[in-house]
């Protein structure tokens, strides 16, 4: 059964979130430092947070690190895309080029990535399916040279990709199915013990899932479909602490339902999951700033970064590693201040 939900409002940052939380005028949003002062409730009615609430557990309790891996102070964790495939919709992919993938990866990680996210098969409108023996041949190479220096994510839909991956030495499962494709996914998570994203898409074929595309609320829809799938994977013995979950902007969404995912996104804080945010180059950012090619849509691409950070993103999965973190490390120093490092 879905619970009662509150949607925060009233968010504050930096020092007016510090004050409020201290003067009892605003609660932590996920353990902070971002702080919300009202909420909507299911009624639509705007309040200040009622003290006695179930929800306000989850939305004031901070998740556990996710894959372990620390977090910064006042900054979400930066996750770089290594895309293993001819056809990403981004221009980058580096299908056959596995040492320029590898090199990729490195760069990314002397730009300041967290973790690297390395995917064999395009999920893009209209990509057409591959096998996992192909996807296999594209990333495992590239994981066992990666997974040596950094937290490695393997961006696959597939069971068999996702075991060879994790032998391989990947740590994390990022499913774009939300672990719904494949029926064998389910055994290698709950067996491996590892953490794994879980995201939205309207159809589970990307050649079909831009069609009729239809939502009365997307982002509480999406929101309580990713609630419903966390509940499922915790009756299959998979803990909430090590489920992380993504709205998946761009798949089966209209450009104005991945504006409103991205400015609701602390809906998402009611799970009590880690929240992950991949906007990067995606076609809603090209639409609103009339940027046809996707390498070009970087100033967009920080943009939508800083609001997914300032509205809970705890994980931005981007293309543009150097660039997101410059932008990150100020936000976070006109925050919480700057400190040498």
């Amino acid at each position: 059964m879905l619970p009662e939900w509150l949607e925060p409002l009233g968010l504050l940052t930096g020092p007016a979130a510090f004050s409020a939380i201290r003067d009892g005028l605003a609660l932590p949003l996920q353990g902070g430092p971002i702080a919300f002062s009202l909420v909507r409730g299911p009624e639509g009615s705007i309040m200040p947070p009622p003290q006695d609430h179930p929800a306000l557990d989850r939305l004031t309790r901070a998740p556990v690190e996710f894959a372990g891996i620390a977090r910064h102070r006042g900054r979400p964790l930066v996750m770089g895309i290594v895309n293993c495939t001819p056809d990403s919709f981004s221009g980058d992919g580096l299908a056959g080029a596995q040492q320029a993938a590898i090199a990729q990866g490195h760069a990314m990680l002397e730009a300041g990535a967290d973790i690297l996210d390395i995917g064999g098969e395009s999920t893009r409108p209209d990509a057409a399916p591959i096998t996992p023996d192909e996807e296999i041949e594209r990333v495992l190479p590239v994981i066992r040279a990666l997974a040596t220096s950094a937290p490695v994510s393997v961006d696959t839909r597939h069971a068999r990709t996702m075991a060879a991956a994790l032998e391989a030495g990947a740590e994390i499962i990022n499913d774009v199915s939300a672990l719904r494709h494949d029926v064998g996914a389910l055994q290698v998570i709950s067996e491996a013990r590892c953490p794994v994203v879980i995201m939205h898409a309207l159809t589970l074929d990307p050649r079909t899932m831009q069609r009729d595309v239809q939502y009365d609320d997307a982002p509480l829809q999406i929101a309580r479909f990713l609630e419903a799938r966390v509940q499922t994977l915790e009756k299959l013995g998979i803990p909430r602490s090590r489920i992380a979950v993504d709205p998946g902007l761009g798949f089966g969404k209209r450009v104005e339902d991945n504006l409103a995912l991205v400015a609701r996104l602390s809906l998402l804080a009611n799970t009590g999951c880690t929240i992950l945010l991949g906007a990067s180059r995606k076609g809603f950012i090209g639409r609103v700033t009339e940027v046809r090619e996707p390498k070009a849509r970087l100033a967009g691409n920080l943009a939508v970064a800083l609001a997914g950070a300032a509205n809970g993103a705890h994980i931005l999965r981007v293309h543009d590693v150097a660039e997101t973190v410059q932008a990150l490390k100020l936000a976070e120093a006109l925050a919480v201040g700057y400190r040498e490092t």
